[in-house]
């Protein structure tokens, strides 16, 4: 850790002092930091084979055969069965983080002022397996009841973060984000206005995606859909949550922040063709925000798109940089797209590889807008 950061940085920065991750590595950050630092394939098959084996169709996978999955996760097993019976499985993933995320923080931090806590949950469209099983009930069911009311929350997209909070006690702001593969930067841009415009004093941010046979053809046919929008690679699913404060609520608390936000931008685009001039300006912008000059930057996380936006993506980058060349973590390829949970899948791995000095992490999607942030991360 940084002495910055440590012990150094204005009681007033905002910082991440805890995080918990449920992805195809495993469940907890642990698991997540030993599969990003080994670089370790996470995608499998559906028969749960690895990379090097023979594909299968795997017809769970819909039109792909491999996926980053959540091996064995059982929402039964890992919450209990008191109120998991109509849970879906986003909502069980965001639920269990919370609550890793939650134990790793120490005792009190929802229970001695629960109105202090807020939650900022990312997601893409919610549960889309819940949402299109509830309306195939509406339209197959059998009279007069046609569907099990149970299941209706289930459809509404916010239904992770409320349960979540009602979950663990969290009486602060609500909100649920949903802006694309940026959704995660999003989340924490949101928490950050929350917690500076005094809303709250600490907030659960960072965002959730389920994966389903559903899910994975409708992203399949919306990739499809035009030249900009080709399929790049396996499906994945997973949670990432962040505890985001002032550095002096942290100390105060006995938690050490792990990284600190120094800047952050985001621009929309309407041509494809020109999306490296969006990620340009926004990578220039928030590093101009955090006081970072190019040749300082110790990691670069770009959202490893793929094809003609990834590498628009990668040019704006490399024009940006220019004779610098830090290292670049490239994750979507070792645990699958996983949607609205990948940008927050991205800061993650910055936690996880713990880099010493500035970290750039970037998002561009599909539907024209892109995205930069700026954290000031400490050591191992």
């Amino acid at each position: 850790m940084s002495a910055s950061l440590a012990t150094g940085a204005d009681p007033d920065t905002l910082v991440v002092s805890g995080w918990s991750a449920a992805s195809p590595y495993g469940l907890g950050a642990e698991a997540f930091a030993e599969g990003v630092r080994g670089m370790r394939d996470a995608v499998r098959t559906a028969d749960g084979a690895g990379p090097d084996s023979v594909p299968g169709t795997g017809s769970d996978l819909g039109p792909y055969e491999r996926a980053g999955r959540i091996a064995g996760f059982d929402i039964r097993a890992v919450l209990g069965r008191k109120g998991t019976r109509a849970m879906d499985r986003a909502t069980a993933l965001a639920v269990h983080t919370a609550g890793m995320l939650l134990d790793q923080a120490g005792p009190g931090l929802a229970q001695d002022a629960p109105e202090a806590v807020g939650m900022v949950l990312g997601t893409g469209h919610g549960s889309v397996q819940s949402i299109m099983d509830f309306t195939r009930d509406s339209l197959t069911g059998e009279k007069p009841f046609h569907v099990d009311p149970a299941l209706f929350p289930n459809t509404v997209m916010n239904r992770a973060a409320g349960q979540s909070a009602i979950w663990h006690t969290l009486r602060g702001p609500n909100t649920t984000v949903s802006g694309g593969a940026l959704t995660g930067l999003l989340a924490l841009n949101y928490a950050a206005r929350l917690l500076r415009r005094r809303h709250c004093e600490a907030v659960l941010c960072g965002a959730v995606e389920e994966f389903s046979t559903e899910r994975a053809w409708l992203e399949y046919r919306a990739r499809t859909g035009s030249p900009h929008r080709q399929p790049v690679g396996p499906l994945g699913e997973g949670c990432a949550l962040f505890l985001l404060e002032s550095a002096g609520r942290a100390r105060a608390h006995g938690r050490t922040p792990l990284a600190a936000l120094a800047g952050s931008r985001f621009f929309a685009f309407g041509d494809p063709d020109r999306a490296d001039e969006a990620v340009t300006r926004a990578v220039t912008e928030a590093l101009k925000e955090a006081d970072v000059r190019p040749a300082d930057v110790a990691l670069l996380v770009p959202s490893d798109a793929g094809g003609p936006l990834g590498a628009r993506e990668d040019a704006a980058l490399a024009a940006v940089f220019d004779e610098h060349h830090p290292p670049r973590l490239r994750l979507r390829r070792l645990i699958g797209d996983l949607g609205a949970a990948s940008a927050s899948m991205q800061l993650a791995a910055v936690l996880a590889a713990a880099p010493d000095g500035p970290v750039l992490v970037t998002s561009v999607d599909p539907d024209g807008q892109t995205g930069a942030v700026v954290l000031h991360a400490g050591g191992r």
